[in-house]
């Protein structure tokens, strides 16, 4: 094979979904850098893939990767992969291409499955533009991404999902969310709704994507906005970053948005 680093993506959860290059790259390479060596150890037995592998994650990258950039430069084939999906996406990789990438080794990609635009295919929500923020924070960090008023993606564990979606009724009542789980496995399943409407169901299991729908364009009712200003006033630290928020997520001009404020706070 030619030297370099090869970038491989493996399935989210149904084997099939291995490609027939994928196997042969994962063959030939000269060494494995994996997430978890025991997980890929599994797919690796089934694909009968005996290729000498060792383990590259979130823990040990910053100084696996000056390692692996050596080995490449010295003229192995090095392949990359995480435990499920494509590396680098909310997975370890990045650095180690970057840092191939300054070095001006090759890199090459082996396309595979990738849980967040699977989710966003099965969500039916516009797809033009969409922004993909990795993993669920918190609840200040979504009243900032509420200013994104397009698609937006998150990943989620199940045991968080109903905390999740509280603070979605909160910040983002007004948009409805796809809450995709188990992609391509037996039990895969999307649910949509808005946020007060899934609340009621508590059990979430597998691995979970949430899509939320672009903020609507539609102007809103009073009372979803009375809402909406009860919710910021109470949090804000002043009057002038609570006009800015509502704006945001009603569409209210600014001046309209201050007024709001003033008699809330009254």
């Amino acid at each position: 094979m030619q030297i370099g680093l090869y970038i491989v993506g493996t399935p989210i959860g149904n084997l099939s979904d291995m490609s027939p290059r994928a196997i042969e790259v994962l063959r030939d390479v000269d060494l494995i850098a994996c997430e978890d060596t025991r997980v890929f150890g599994k797919l690796a037995a089934h694909f009968n893939i005996k290729t000498k592998r060792m383990a590259f994650h979130e823990h040990n990258e910053r100084e696996v990767a000056s390692d692996l950039v050596a080995k490449i430069q010295n003229g192995m084939a090095i392949a990359i992969v995480s435990d499920s999906g494509m590396p680098t996406i909310s997975d370890p990789g990045f650095r180690l291409v970057r840092e191939c990438r300054a070095a001006s080794l090759p890199v090459f990609v082996i396309p595979g499955p990738v849980a967040a635009i699977s989710a966003l295919a099965l969500s039916g929500f516009p797809t033009d533009r969409f922004s993909f923020l990795g993993f669920f924070k918190d609840e200040k960090h979504l009243r900032e991404d509420n200013k994104i008023r397009h698609t937006i993606i998150y990943y989620e564990s199940p045991a968080r999902v109903s905390d999740t979606l509280a603070i979605l009724a909160r910040i983002m009542p007004e948009r409805r969310v796809a809450i995709v789980r188990e992609i391509t496995k037996i039990h895969e399943e999307t649910v949509i709704g808005y946020p007060a409407e899934l609340m009621p169901r508590k059990e979430w299991r597998g691995e979970i994507v949430i899509v939320i729908e672009p903020a609507p364009e539609t102007k809103m009712s009073d009372e979803e906005i009375g809402e909406i200003v009860r919710d910021v006033v109470k949090g804000a630290q002043n009057t002038k970053t609570a006009a800015a928020e509502i704006s945001v997520r009603t569409g209210l001009s600014k001046s309209e948005a201050y007024e709001k404020v003033l008699k809330g706070v009254r």
